[in-house]
């Protein structure tokens, strides 16, 4: 289950990436906002990544205006790895090499044929694993632990 929350700045981008996901088959839960009206970004990813950290949800996509605030709000929870995306090359490598739970576009940045290439790379893109990625993934849960990595 993916995950999607956005600002009122995402909203316009959100139809190309649920449009992605029912191309792909794969079960969404949207969880807004679904209103042009000026909201708070930190509120939605936080609650979309609180979804993908307790495991309700295997990965989340937000969207706000540029990527940025959304994500940080995103990854001020334990456990996410949330990337902002503006190219598929980043989207790729964001799972490949990061295990990449949690994926920002900003709807002011990129158009919905550039954004629905991103979520399909970053989707259908799995974790390469092996010692040197998983150590460097582990560092990163180290540092959020608070542990020296």
């Amino acid at each position: 289950m993916i995950v999607i929350a956005n600002d009122h700045a995402g909203l316009p981008l959100k139809q190309y990436v649920i449009e992605t996901l029912n191309e792909l088959e794969l079960p969404y839960k949207d969880i807004g906002t679904n209103s042009p009206e000026s909201t708070d970004y930190p509120l939605w990813g936080y609650n979309a990544a609180k979804l993908v950290a307790s495991g309700e949800c295997d990965r989340g996509i937000v969207l706000c205006g540029s990527g940025v605030g959304i994500s940080l709000a995103a990854n001020k929870v334990k456990g996410i790895r949330c990337v902002v995306c503006s190219d598929c090359y980043t989207a790729k490598l964001s799972r490949a090499h990061n295990d990449a739970n949690m994926l920002a576009m900003g709807g002011r940045v990129i158009g919905p044929g550039l954004a629905k290439m991103i979520v399909r790379v970053w989707l259908e893109t799995p974790f390469e694993g092996g010692e040197r990625h998983s150590r460097r993934v582990k560092m990163i849960a180290d540092i959020e632990e608070g542990r020296t990595p």
